[in-house]
């Protein structure tokens, strides 16, 4: 998953993270740093300033600012990966570079392709396959948005479940849950040592793991409703037109989709302690439960030095 960050919110100062490949991102304002736990046991770190997308006042309202921070997290998010990538391939004795821009814009269109092909395009074709099963009504119907949800979910958790048994993946996963307890004790304001970060959580409510789930729980919801009135007004009669049609709306939808569910995020986390946004939180929490995994000392002293240097770049 390349989705995995947090926005924290209450924090002596705002930060958010994301693990990568024997290493954690963290991002405290317009800087971003990473670090590195390299096969000799050296901590390599690199801080490098926040790709943002967010130049104009006006893209940073609410329910507008939402899809240009997925794009500017994942464009920052990959190029994290990529480093980590690269040091990995340095400690293997092999030859690698970072991505040049145009292999950054490359691996941004068939992430995002393979995200939306997994779940948009799939979920909605096999809901197809149920309809002409005759388990399913058309797509106008409820009992066809009914399968696409339970579909996408299906595939989202199934996805997840899969990748967590890739012992590499394992090791990310742990530096996921790494992220989140020295963000847990940096809100908290205690001192930044691995013992300190023990009582705290691996699981964080304004992780990516729950943005996801909002994303995917959102979708559902405005597809059932708009898919149906969008057809009254436009409805090519041919089937395979008409099915086209359709998916491509629902690939538009997304940016709305990812506005609100990021305003959904930010809500939940700032009131965390409510019991509305407690309940908001807890699907997301479970899932994290497979998305992160304890992790040890060294896992945690890497992310500690990730956010150190975010927060005192000037000193890194």
């Amino acid at each position: 998953m390349n989705l995995r960050w947090l926005f924290a919110l209450a924090a002596p100062q705002a930060v958010g993270g994301q693990a990568v490949i024997e290493g954690v991102m963290m991002r405290a304002k317009d800087n971003l740093a990473i670090a590195i736990r390299k096969s000799d046991g050296e901590i390599v770190t690199e801080v490098r300033p926040w790709f943002s997308l967010l130049r104009y006042s006006w893209l940073k309202k609410p329910f507008l600012r939402g899809f240009p921070i997925l794009m500017e997290t994942m464009v920052n998010g990959i190029k994290a990966l990529n480093f980590s990538a690269v040091q990995a391939a340095e400690d293997d004795d092999e030859d690698g570079g970072e991505l040049t821009t145009w292999h950054l814009v490359l691996t941004m269109i068939l992430a995002l392709g393979a995200a939306l092909g997994l779940f948009v395009v799939l979920p909605h074709f096999a809901s197809v396959l149920m309809e002409q099963l005759g388990w399913a009504g058309d797509v106008d119907s409820l009992s066809f948005h009914i399968w696409d949800g339970a579909i996408k979910m299906t595939v989202f958790i199934g996805y997840i479940l899969a990748i967590s048994y890739i012992p590499d993946i394992r090791r990310v996963f742990q530096y996921h849950g790494a992220e989140h307890k020295v963000i847990w004790t940096w809100e908290d304001g205690k001192e930044l040592k691995p013992a300190a970060t023990h009582v705290y959580s691996r699981l964080h409510p304004r992780c990516g793991t729950a943005f996801l789930l909002f994303v995917l729980a959102i979708s559902i919801l405005l597809y059932t409703v708009l898919v149906p009135f969008l057809l009254h007004f436009y409805s090519p009669e041919n089937f395979v037109f008409k099915h086209l049609y359709i998916v491509g709306l629902k690939l538009f939808l997304m940016i709305p989709v990812s506005c609100v569910a990021y305003e959904m995020i930010k809500f939940s986390g700032k009131y965390s302690k409510h019991v509305v946004c407690k309940l908001m939180c807890w699907p997301g929490l479970m899932m994290q439960l497979l998305t992160t995994k304890e992790p040890d000392d060294s896992q945690i002293e890497v992310a500690i030095a990730a956010l150190q240097c975010a927060v005192n770049a000037e000193e890194c």
